[in-house]
C-alpha cells in the first residue's frame, strides 16, 4: 500500500487502480488514449499518481463512456476536433447516422467510440466513409 501524503496509508489504492485498468481494458484503449483521458480528467499522465478523488473522477468517467450506446449520436469534442467535423460531413452527405461511424471505430479499431479514436484512427474513419460514399455515388 502507497502512503498519500501525511504519511497515512490510501486503503482504496490498488483497487481503483485495478479498477481503473479493467475499465481501460474493457473500453480497449490504447496506451495514447488512456493517457490522454487521464490527462483530461486530472492533469496528469499515470493513475498511479493521481489522488484517490481523481481515481474516483477517471473510474466514473470510464464507466459512464462503457455504457454509452452506439447510437447515442455526436461525440462531445465535434466542434474541437476538425476530423470529427469532416466525419459529420461524410455522414450528412451518405444520409447515415452517427452511429455508422461508431460501428465503423468498432469494427476496425476495437474503440467502443470516436471519442476514444486517435487522429491516424480518425483518419482510417474518414477513408472507410469516403469509400462508402464513392460506392454508392456509383451505384446510382
Amino acid at each position: 500500500m502507497k502512503a498519500i501524503k501525511g504519511g497515512n496509508p490510501d486503503p482504496y489504492r490498488n483497487k481503483e487502480l485495478a479498477k481503473i485498468h479493467a475499465l481501460k481494458k474493457n473500453l480497449n484503449l490504447d496506451d495514447d488514449t488512456y493517457r490522454a483521458v487521464l490527462v483530461a480528467q486530472t492533469g496528469l499522465t499515470s493513475a498511479a499518481d493521481i489522488s484517490h478523488g481523481a481515481r474516483l473522477k477517471v473510474i466514473a468517467y470510464l464507466q459512464s463512456q462503457l455504457g454509452k450506446s452506439l447510437h447515442e449520436g455526436k461525440p462531445h469534442n465535434l466542434d474541437s476536433n476538425t476530423q470529427m467535423q469532416k466525419i459529420e460531413a461524410l455522414l450528412t452527405v451518405q444520409k447515415k447516422e452517427w452511429a455508422y461511424a461508431h460501428a465503423i471505430a468498432k469494427q476496425m479499431y476495437k474503440k467502443a467510440n470516436l471519442v476514444f479514436c486517435t487522429p491516424f484512427e480518425l483518419r482510417g474513419v474518414i477513408t472507410a466513409l469516403v469509400k462508402v460514399g464513392r460506392k454508392v455515388q456509383t451505384k446510382v
